[in-house]
């Protein structure tokens, strides 16, 4: 049975950012609407040839976001969960199955704009607006 924090992050439809930084600490945030957890440690993503990627290559550690808004800020829901990148693969099965997926669900030009998926282990969960509460109530 998925835990409450799977369930959440892959509630379809949603959209996140995912943010990282190269080894000089410059960094990036890119829209994101793929990324799925496995387990309860464990996302896959697919990504482009872009700077998401190359930041990854350089440093492993990323955050994904996602927020859902309300009329009153304090209703807002999301979470933080923080990401190290365990490995990058862009060639083999686990990209080929991934882009079969992607195919499925997207349509093969969005299965061919994938260049890599990238596995990550969740290093720790916090909640959209960290006012002292555990991310559960935020979700």
């Amino acid at each position: 049975m998925p835990s409450k924090l799977m369930e959440y992050f892959n509630k379809s439809p949603r959209i996140g950012t995912l943010s990282t930084a190269d080894k000089e600490g410059n960094v990036n945030s890119g829209v994101f609407g793929s990324p799925r957890m496995t387990d309860e440690r464990t996302v896959i993503m697919g990504l482009g040839k872009n700077r998401t990627l190359t930041n990854l290559q350089q440093n492993p550690h990323a955050i994904f976001l996602i927020m859902e808004p309300s009329k009153d800020f304090m209703d807002w829901k999301g979470i933080r969960v923080y990401l190290k990148a365990q490995s990058i693969a862009t060639i083999g099965p686990v990209l080929d199955t991934y882009k079969a997926e992607m195919a499925k669900v997207a349509g093969e030009e969005a299965a061919e704009m994938i260049y890599a998926t990238v596995n990550f282990s969740v290093t720790e969960v916090r909640p959209l607006v960290d006012m002292g509460q555990g991310w559960e109530k935020s979700v």
